[in-house]
């Protein structure tokens, strides 16, 4: 007969840092049953700053081959490499290390959107975004499950991955359903609704542009299928006050995961500026405070302009008319006071504001006439026009029922100045 083998033995699954690699190991021994050889499969999948790898080493009855090297999706985001052998001398599937398989990886452009990076066998809540590099337009969100056909139930485990990809289909492995020893399927959560964060925000006092303030959610929503995840700030200032208005929920766009700011008018005088996010994971659209707007506004110019000669009344009003105005002196290159209404609408009845201010041109549209704001649909409209006949033809409401009524989470916060 032929006499059994004796093959290195191993199994392993982890998780650690791009800076960690080179991985090396240590293996035990099996002895074959007759006629078996020794095989090593070996899959890397990077991922960013992470590195997840899967490893099994011991007896098959496979055929022999050479030590193959298979780069099954390649690039700066998730990126799939893996390195089989199989053979039949003694103790001959010694691969220790990542070094077949491992080069550092080079430093990519970075594009503009923004995915969760994540390696987990739980869930992916707590997962870090970063900035994938240009060429990626797509967030990947799915599980592979790892199965090893001479493993004990054939069990390696379920890895749930989220991270930067090139294409928007749900094939992280190009087709590849089998690496040597390890079995490999894919599940993603594309054609699941979303849960995402739920609330509002709004508040009206000094100083919103220099003071973060927290934007805190205490509910979630699942959305229809096709909805993503999406969160929008509004922020204006007239100087004396400012009003900061926010939404975060679903939302049906064909911007499956972008990030965008905007300065619509600016200083000096009236600054309108506003942030939208739209994301395709479960709960993506976690921004904790307005500071992911306020730390892409253009920093104040030092010294503060010089005031000119002009004087205007200075106001932001929620629901109706400016009352108890405050005149200041408007700054050096303002040359026009505006006054006028700017209604938005999310889900479910909208709000209108009174806005009055310096403005260095005389334009009657602060938003430069842009009708979408991430989720809100904006519009304005001139001082001459009935207050009272805006609110009821847009659906507006009084503040003091607005927390009631808005049906988008109990995270409402208001301060008038």
């Amino acid at each position: 007969g032929v006499k059994a083998l004796s093959c290195q033995l191993g199994r392993l699954t982890i998780v650690r840092k791009t800076s960690e690699l080179p991985l090396r190991w240590t293996a035990d021994k099996e002895t074959c049953k007759e006629g078996w050889g020794c095989q090593d499969s070996l899959m890397l999948i990077e991922n960013g700053p992470l590195v997840f790898l899967a490893l099994i080493k011991g007896c098959t009855q496979k055929e022999d081959h050479e030590a193959r090297v298979t780069r099954h999706r390649e690039g700066s985001g998730l990126s799939v490499i893996s390195y089989t052998r199989v053979c039949h001398h003694k103790n001959c599937n010694d691969l220790t290390s990542t070094d077949p398989v491992w080069t550092l990886p080079t430093s990519a452009v970075p594009g503009s959107l923004r995915c969760p990076v994540c390696f987990s066998e739980e869930d992916c809540e707590s997962a870090t975004e970063m900035t994938c590099p240009v060429g990626h337009t797509h967030c990947y969100n799915g599980t592979l499950h790892l199965r090893g056909a001479d493993l004990p139930l054939g069990i390696l485990g379920d890895l749930k991955v989220q991270g930067c990809m090139s294409q928007a289909a749900c094939n992280l492995l190009n087709e590849t359903r089998e690496i040597g020893a390890l079995s490999v399927s894919e599940r993603c959560a594309s054609d699941a609704p979303l849960t995402c964060q739920k609330g509002v925000m709004l508040q009206i006092k000094e100083n919103l542009t220099q003071n973060p303030q927290p934007w805190n959610t205490f509910s979630t929503m699942t959305c229809d299928l096709k909805e993503v995840c999406q969160e929008t700030l509004l922020l204006i200032d007239v100087g004396p006050t400012s009003l900061i208005a926010g939404i975060k929920g679903c939302s049906k766009t064909e911007t499956q995961n972008s990030t965008t700011i905007s300065i619509h008018s600016e200083p000096p005088g009236v600054l309108v500026a506003s942030y939208a996010h739209f994301c395709s994971s479960d709960g993506c659209n976690r921004a904790t405070s307005s500071s992911v707007l306020l730390n892409s506004l253009p920093r104040p110019a030092a010294p503060a302009p010089a005031p000119g000669g002009l004087q205007c009344p200075a106001c932001v009003q929620f629901g109706g008319s400016c009352s108890n105005t405050v005149n200041v002196k408007c700054p050096l290159g303002t040359t026009h006071c505006y006054n006028s209404y700017l209604n938005l609408k999310g889900d479910g009845p909208s709000a209108i504001f009174n806005i009055q201010g310096c403005v260095a041109q005389p334009s009657s549209s602060l938003l430069n006439h842009t009708k979408n704001i991430g989720h809100f649909i904006a519009s304005e409209g001139p001082e001459n026009e009935d207050v009272e006949d805006k609110v009821r033809q847009s659906g507006a409401v009084p503040v003091c029922c607005l927390a009631c009524v808005m049906g988008l989470g109990i995270s409402l916060a208001l301060w008038c100045g």
